[in-house]
């Protein structure tokens, strides 16, 4: 048997993160079959998995942040990540303060639908306690227990019970309308386990999974649409799985092995006179003592669901609670210091979103129509399920611009923020909602190459065929989206679009954010660099002047087309200074210029 950490320390905080996302990977179907509250479109499990992806993802960045040496190129999530750090970012492991903070905010900017946002509250609400400075006080709950040194205070099974006290009490905070039966009901539950129980921290997150157990079982008695489905809360079922994850992570073994999963099955197929759920595309058909009943989303609330990350101050994030709470419902608000993920159900989806613009700036908006379009869900009342398209490309871009010029070339997008690159749960999600049966699929990173090839094979796993051209730029994925003919065999489109991609240089120009090696020579913290194929080519002073040295460089190889994507911060005359230059020095190179919004670089450039 592995060794299991002794206390709550961020090796146990990574354990658990890798542990949760195994349990909810394996739970994920059940979770979404018996999705039916607050909308029956089936995609609770789904939406938890990739909540805990992102936070997974995020302990482990923390983790290899602390294995980095001087002189070791590696990605830094920065727009010069082409070049070597001189900083040493440390040796040993983070510290718990460390792994909780990133965990807490990977779930809030990768949470997903009303369940994943409110298990980012509660993953916030347990850091504000083991990442707080000094003595565990009464702010968390009044208990000291002895404890006297800043860490050591937050390793034991108090602090656990402190952290879950917390987290429980924050969620329900961040509910507009808490409702029992819930999610909200199984972590107060949990929370009041283990305040009643002494020990260790495996001792205390196993009494937390005791109570959580007994609380879930009981949410069909207090939620009549549970009741009438006759199942169990499927947000309190994904949760239990987490908690089941802390236990395992002190004791080694996972309590109550297949209990649960068996009396949820139980409950699915035959319990209190259910004789079982049938889900066709999303809808809940529940077989209710002979009488079918159609749970079909969006009859009976509002149309949309409406998302999105937003950066505003705490007294705007009150005042958008007010205006979403009249627009719509299934309102959750979490987040703080500045960042808060935003939930709502709206009938006006613009409305929900100029509150956000009115509240600070929104980000990575999604607007899901619970009705129509997804291939979760079926169609309006008496059509027929969607029909699945023959062939579709997914991208992944680094700007709402980009993002906006993919999508009217037919593709579908993931936008990735920088220094948040998407998981590949994103993906995954990605390709279903292309709802096609061949998917091109452009990574558009040289680091993602990796996360799409794990998605591909699990797109692969539900019959999807799927092919991943390692595009690592998105100048790449322009060209190779060009010469894409869905009318083609797809073999042959693939292989066009690769070549198209292969032959197109790629170069970047960014601002350097710390004195570092390069393959140039040494930057300084401010300098422009231009980075050609990934690596540092030339260290310059002014941004034109880089990128037309950069450009020079590029054509000096020979050229047919140029590419610009231009980012928000990229002088206002540059794409025109750019394309006089070639008109002026390259006979018969084309120029295209595009906005690329908040992409990372000032500059994307490619050459074909």
């Amino acid at each position: 048997m592995p060794q299991v950490p002794q206390t709550l320390d961020a090796l146990a905080v990574r354990t658990w993160c890798g542990l949760a996302l195994e349990a909810l990977g394996r739970a994920r179907e059940e979770i979404d079959a018996i999705n039916v509250y607050p909308v029956a479109d089936g995609d609770t499990g789904t939406n938890l998995y990739l909540t805990v992806e992102s936070a997974a993802a995020a302990v482990e960045a923390v983790f290899a942040g602390y294995e980095t040496v001087t002189g070791v190129v590696g990605p830094t999530g920065s727009a010069a990540s082409g070049a070597v750090s001189t900083e040493v970012t440390g040796a040993g492991l983070p510290t718990l303060a460390d792994a909780v903070r990133a965990m807490a905010h990977g779930a809030l900017i990768g949470a997903r639908g009303n369940s994943g946002t409110i298990l980012a509250q509660l993953l916030r609400g347990m850091a504000q306690v083991l990442a707080a400075d000094g003595e565990v006080d009464g702010a968390a709950g009044g208990e000291t227990d002895g404890a006297t040194d800043g860490e050591s205070a937050h390793t034991d099974g108090q602090a656990l019970r402190l952290a879950l006290r917390q987290a429980a009490d924050s969620a329900r905070e961040a509910v507009a309308h808490p409702v029992e039966g819930t999610v909200l009901t199984v972590a107060t539950a949990a929370a009041e386990a283990a305040t009643g129980t002494e020990g260790d921290c495996g001792t205390v997150a196993c009494a937390a999974y005791e109570g959580a157990r007994a609380a879930l079982m009981a949410t069909p008695g207090q939620l009549a649409v549970l009741e009438r489905a006759g199942v169990v809360d499927a947000g309190g079922r994904g949760l239990l799985a987490v908690l089941a994850a802390l236990a395992e992570t002190f004791t080694g073994e996972s309590p109550g092995a297949g209990r649960v999963a068996g009396e949820v099955h139980t409950r699915v197929n035959g319990m209190d006179g259910v004789s079982g759920v049938d889900r066709v595309d999303g809808v809940a058909r529940v077989d209710v003592n002979g009488v079918c009943v159609d749970s079909r989303p969006g009859e009976e609330g509002p149309a949309f669901e409406v998302t999105y990350l937003l950066e505003a101050e705490d007294a705007d994030v009150a005042r958008l609670r007010a205006r979403l709470d009249r627009l719509g419902n299934s309102l959750v608000v979490v987040g703080g210091d500045g960042l808060w993920n935003v939930h709502v159900h709206a009938d006006d989806a613009g409305a929900a979103v100029e509150a956000g613009v009115e509240a600070g700036r929104p980000y990575r908006i999604r607007i899901t129509h619970f009705g129509l379009g997804d291939a979760h869900t079926a169609g309006a009342a008496g059509r027929p399920p969607r029909e699945r398209a023959q062939r579709a490309v997914v991208a992944v871009v680094p700007g709402e611009g980009l993002a906006g010029l993919y999508a009217e070339a037919g593709a579908t997008t993931v936008l990735a923020r920088p220094g948040e690159p998407p998981a590949s749960g994103e993906l995954v999600e990605a390709v279903r909602r292309a709802h096609a049966r061949e998917v091109v699929l452009l990574p558009n990173d040289a680091d993602l190459r990796h996360t799409a090839a794990a998605a591909a094979e699990q797109a692969r796993t539900e019959g999807v065929r799927v092919a991943l051209i390692p595009t690592r730029s998105a100048v790449q994925g322009i060209a190779a989206l060009a010469v894409h003919e869905p009318e083609r065999r797809f073999d042959e489109d693939v292989v066009a679009m690769t070549s198209a991609a292969g032959a197109t240089r790629y170069a970047e120009v960014a601002v350097a954010e710390r004195q570092s090696w390069t393959m140039a020579g040494i930057c300084q913290e401010g300098d422009v660099l231009g980075l050609i194929d990934g690596d540092v080519a030339v260290i310059g002073s002014d941004i034109t002047a880089t990128a037309e040295t950069v450009l020079d460089r590029m054509l000096a190889a020979g050229g047919e087309m140029v590419t610009l994507v231009l980012g928000d911060d990229a002088p206002g005359s540059i794409a025109a200074h750019l394309e006089a230059r070639v008109r002026e020095s390259y006979l018969a190179v084309d120029t295209v210029a595009y906005r690329g919004g908040r992409q990372g670089a000032l500059l994307l450039i490619g050459v074909e």
